[in-house]
């Protein structure tokens, strides 16, 4: 694809058509990048799918980060992430993989090691195998066989309906 506009004509019957070339006062994109190391230009990359039709980031086996991830899509986690994570979409950790954080997404599913909390998502799945280390707050949990839980599970409540009436709580007297 050139960058130029460029316009050629037919070469006379017979004749080889000389290679199209750049224009004399513009460099091509390789020769930018290779003589101006302050320009950095890169090939043109196809626009990656809208997440919100169906795409998914996906952290490899071999990744291990750091930070946090917030937006709106999927996210599929097989390596290890430290930080926390706040999606509106649905969170997979993968069997082998490690998450250090807290969780807020629509769907969680649990495969690896969750080491956080998980806040405020419509559903939790831990598969055989899972393992979270912290408090789960969700409108549904499926708990499988041969997964493992430490913390507090809250699920089934709405979170406007569960307050405290007045004359329940005691004094401490």
């Amino acid at each position: 694809m050139a960058l130029w506009n460029e316009k050629t004509s037919p070469a006379p019957a017979g004749s080889v058509a000389p290679p199209s070339a750049p224009p004399p006062d513009r460099p091509t994109p390789q020769e930018r990048v290779s003589t101006d190391p302050a320009v950095a230009v890169s090939p043109r990359r196809p626009t990656p799918k809208s997440l919100g039709d169906g795409g998914e980031s996906v952290i490899a086996a071999n990744l291990t980060i750091e930070g946090k991830i917030e937006g709106a899509g999927n996210v599929r986690m097989a390596g290890r992430f430290k930080g926390d994570v706040r999606i509106d979409g649905n969170f997979s950790i993968e069997p082998g993989a490690h998450l250090t954080g807290q969780v807020l997404a629509g769907i969680v599913v649990v495969g690896g090691e969750l080491q956080g909390n998980i806040e405020s998502a419509k559903r939790v799945d831990v598969q055989e195998g899972g393992i979270i280390v912290g408090d789960v707050k969700a409108g549904s949990i499926t708990v499988a066989a041969g997964s493992r839980m430490r913390g507090h599970v809250e699920f089934g409540w709405e979170d406007d309906k569960v307050k405290v009436k007045p004359g329940l709580v005691s004094s401490g007297s």
